[in-house]
């Protein structure tokens, strides 16, 4: 059976999960794990990508996202792909490092966010890496000592996940220190590491009650949330992917997308697609790239190599595109 196609969209929250092939290690030590975090960084930081949790285990690890500019298949593909090839050097190997692909559920967050969090910085704890809380609330390799201000990660949003428990930062820290070490005994929690009716619903007898009660809930393997949740995402995932087939009928491709800012900014085709930092070209760049990503789908790489910028450029023109469309209310089609 054909694995369905990620789903993905400005916005979303995503739980991932990468394993090593046959549960093999992915870390063998500090460095290759200090390696990993700041690869992390530079891509996070590149792409514009919020990161509210992550965990580091010697064969695998968690990340919590939320996708921005950039597609979360871009950005784990860069940091797979980065890591994979530092480590097999470092390490004399070869081959895969990563088994199949890496695990991506979209969440829903009012319901989800917190739960993951904890789950996500408890794994050291849970797979006895770490060995008391005092070690805990200082180990390197988690999110969760950069929440208790431990360490500065200017590239994890730790002042997102605070300010859902207080205004205050030291009486956030403190309550989310204790939301905290209550997960401690809860031990793992396979309704948090997947979606579908199961692990949404929160295990069969909750499935069952549902059943029971003449309740029809919809499911998704890719999505964790309840019915309605899930409705919506497949909703709009579809739309998206109607639209773009809708455009691609039509005839309309990068050239046309060029052809369509050049008259909407008065600026001749070729200067769109130039790679000059005039602030008119900009703008124009911007636009464009805003419009080839999210109505054709076109990947930011593709695109880098269109405008001869690199792909952290092309992120940032994405998004101060989306800003333009936003504000001045301009439409890749008239009169839609």
């Amino acid at each position: 059976m054909p694995r369905k196609a990620r789903i993905d969209a400005p916005g979303a929250l995503h739980h991932i999960i990468a394993r090593g092939i046959e549960g093999r290690s992915i870390f063998e030590d500090d460095t290759d794990r200090d390696n990993f975090v700041s690869r992390l960084e530079t891509i996070l930081t590149d792409t514009q990508t919020a990161c509210y949790a992550w965990a580091l285990i010697p064969n695998h690890f968690h990340l919590l996202l939320r996708t921005g500019a950039t597609s979360i298949s871009t950005v784990m593909r860069r940091l797979l792909t980065g890591h994979a090839i530092f480590f097999n050097y470092r390490h004399h190997r070869h081959g895969h490092l990563f088994q199949n692909r890496y695990k991506s559920v979209l969440c829903q967050e009012d319901t989800y966010l917190l739960e993951l969090v904890r789950y996500i910085h408890l794994n050291p704890l849970r797979a006895g890496i770490i060995k008391d809380i005092g070690q805990f609330h200082r180990h390197p390799y988690c999110g969760h000592s950069a929440l208790l201000g431990r360490y500065d990660r200017n590239w994890q949003d730790t002042d997102y996940v605070l300010k859902l428990f207080d205004k205050s930062v030291s009486a956030a820290r403190r309550h989310y220190r204790e939301f905290v070490k209550k997960g401690i005994h809860q031990g793992r929690r396979p309704e948090l590491v997947g979606g579908g009716l199961v692990r949404s619903a929160g295990g069969w007898s909750a499935v069952k009650t549902l059943r029971q009660t003449g309740f029809q809930q919809k499911a998704d393997e890719r999505i964790l949330g309840d019915g309605d949740f899930v409705t919506l995402v497949l909703k709009q995932a579809d739309e998206r992917l109607e639209r773009k087939y809708h455009l691609e009928a039509n005839g309309f491709d990068f050239e046309m997308v060029v052809k369509r800012v050049s008259n909407l900014l008065g600026l001749k085709p070729d200067q769109v697609v130039s790679s000059s930092k005039n602030r008119r070209t900009v703008e124009a760049r911007s636009l464009a790239s805003y419009w080839a990503f999210s109505e054709l789908g076109l990947s930011q790489t593709e695109l880098a190599q269109k405008f001869g910028i690199s792909q952290p450029a092309v992120s940032c023109a994405v998004s101060k595109g989306e800003k333009l469309v936003k504000a001045r209310g301009y439409k890749l089609i008239e009169n839609q």
